[in-house]
């Protein structure tokens, strides 16, 4: 693991991180209880749900896609592992999910299950 990798997970925006990709956010990528949104030690929380129960519209989760690329444009240095955020607990397909990343930077990466850069996640819809 590099010191520049930040894990991208999908989160509730009360920032409970407890369950899945924002469990694991937690206990090993520094995020923060409390806190929904944004860069949190070395993880940054993209918000899929209001709270543990109730899922966002998909035109909210885009705004908030929105920040974390001009986010991770500002940063070049720092390499993201985009989980498939919004397309476990939230309900979403990738096929919903895939196209909010088309404009993402190089420095974005789609990761598989076992954490490893799959390819640049600008690429994720057009490899469904």
């Amino acid at each position: 693991m590099s010191t520049l990798d930040i894990f991208v997970f999908g989160s509730n925006e009360q920032g409970i991180h407890g369950k899945g990709a924002a469990l694991y956010a937690a206990k090993k990528w520094g995020a923060i209880k409390g806190v929904g949104a944004g860069l949190q030690g070395r993880s940054y929380a993209i918000p899929t749900k209001s709270t543990p129960r109730h899922t966002l519209p998909l035109e909210k989760v885009s705004s908030y896609v929105q920040e974390f690329i001009a986010h991770a444009r500002e940063h070049p240095d720092n390499r993201y592992l985009l989980s498939k955020i919004g397309c476990g607990l939230a309900g979403f397909s990738e096929s919903e999910i895939s196209p909010l990343f088309r404009d993402s930077p190089l420095n974005v990466f789609l990761i598989n299950e076992s954490g490893e850069p799959m390819f640049p996640a600008s690429e994720w819809a057009v490899r469904l």
